[in-house]
């Protein structure tokens, strides 16, 4: 087991980083791959923890990974065993989207439930009420999804209750190989649905409605291997950026799409930071000014995101005054808390809203990373504090930033990765 240790060293951020393509967006990628006979490639795809669980899933599924440096290759000619077990899935909620992929294709599959989740549960259901929609029958039995459908699937409209992402994905892919007409009300609006959308088209997928609430999709015979882009990474880009604010430094991101983060930066212009953004990059420059605290609640894409409210979390902990953050998307999001608190964090709890007393001194302490978006938080949280700080399960991060140890140095930052346990990951 790793864990990082981040010295006594309080200093402002300052520099440039290059931002990696979007985890997420890779993982819709690499299951729809499944969605046809052959070899199909993506690029920009981010060195990490996730992308060798959904590997090994498809490779147990019985495709061929490869490629090199940041290309990845998909051949799934071979793919025959149409299970997803649970020693993968429990690890990585997205293995569960190759569930649409398979039964669309194949008319039958064996997925494993995912498992729990460290901030709560997030459950599969509208995932399954959206293939039943579409004509899959589904049975759960021993902890597993059984799909299958009689030869193709008749396809359907559906309505999701709440906007989910992984549900959106799920049924979207589905619905590409289905017999007729599928409309999906109230899809997902996020950036990584609009790469899978173009990466389904790509593979002779015919959609409509890309970038609305409402996809439309006629269903085809057959889809051909694909090529596809991946997007930058809009909260690991989100992520850097707070480091300028909390540090009050200045931190450059560059290879991002502007638009993607537009939330994000007028969360820093609220803070009184200033805000730059050219055609591929943003900046935030905390120097020289005084931040002022702020209310902010997370809500779905185009909104903020709520894989950005641990790090937004630490960041208003150097703000004089109480800031409020309301998690309309998830309601317990907040292990973090209490590893904050570890470090001199004055936090309230109340329901899914925290209020935060910032500009209060902070000290090194041993703290625990709980989920991806604490564990950046709390090195965030360290670089400001007194003293040294030891943050352990940082396999917690390793799933969604790629080099963030170098990244960070690039920035001015001494974030030191250790070995506490060798027979732990």
């Amino acid at each position: 087991m790793y864990q990082f240790i981040v010295p006594q060293v309080k200093k402002p951020l300052d520099g440039e980083v290059e931002i990696s393509g979007a985890k997420n967006a890779v993982l819709a990628v690499m299951a729809a791959a499944l969605l046809a006979d052959g070899v199909s490639e993506i690029t920009n795809v981010p060195h990490l923890k996730d992308m060798k669980t959904m590997s090994d899933v498809l490779r147990v599924i019985g495709c061929h990974i490869g490629g090199e440096a940041h290309t990845l290759r998909i051949d799934t000619r071979g793919a025959d065993h149409l299970e997803a077990p649970y020693e993968l899935v429990k690890t990585m909620r997205a293995s569960f989207y190759v569930l649409g992929p398979l039964v669309a294709r194949f008319g039958r599959c064996r997925v494993s439930l995912p498992g729990g989740c460290a901030w709560g549960p997030r459950p599969v259901d509208l995932h399954l009420k959206g293939l039943e929609a579409l004509g899959a029958k589904i049975t759960v039995t021993h902890g597993y999804v059984e799909a299958t459908c009689d030869g193709r699937l008749p396809g359907g409209t559906f309505h999701f209750p709440i906007s989910s992402v992984g549900a959106t994905v799920n049924v979207l892919m589905a619905a590409t190989l289905a017999k007729g007409t599928s409309v999906l009300q109230n899809a997902a609006l996020e950036p990584e649905i609009d790469n899978l959308v173009d990466y389904l088209i790509g593979m002779g997928a015919k959609i409509q409605g890309r970038g609305t609430r409402t996809l439309t999709v006629q269903g085809v015979e057959a889809l051909r291997p694909g090529n596809g882009v991946t997007i930058p990474d809009r909260i690991e880009a989100g992520t850097y950026l707070c480091g300028a604010a909390i540090t009050r430094g200045r931190v450059k991101v560059t290879k991002i799409i502007p638009e993607h983060i537009a939330s994000t930066l007028d969360a820093f212009r609220d803070m009184n930071c200033k805000v730059s953004v050219g055609p591929d990059w943003a900046e935030v420059d905390a120097r020289n000014v005084e931040l002022k605290p702020i209310t902010i609640q997370t809500l779905p894409f185009p909104g903020y995101p709520t894989d950005m409210q641990a790090p937004l979390m630490a960041t208003l902990l150097s703000v004089p005054g109480n800031s409020v953050i309301q998690d309309t998307v998830y309601n317990d999001r907040f292990k973090h808390v209490a590893e904050m608190e570890r470090l001199g964090a004055n936090i309230t709890l109340s329901g899914n809203t925290a209020t935060i007393k910032g500009g209060l001194p902070l000290e090194g302490a041993d703290v625990m990373g709980s989920d991806l978006r604490a564990s950046a938080a709390l090195v965030l949280a360290a670089l400001i504090a007194e003293g040294e700080t030891k943050i352990s399960r940082i396999y917690h991060l390793d799933r969604g930033y790629e080099d963030f140890e170098a990244k960070m140095a690039k920035l001015g930052a001494e974030v030191k990765r250790v070995i506490i346990d060798a027979d732990e990951p």
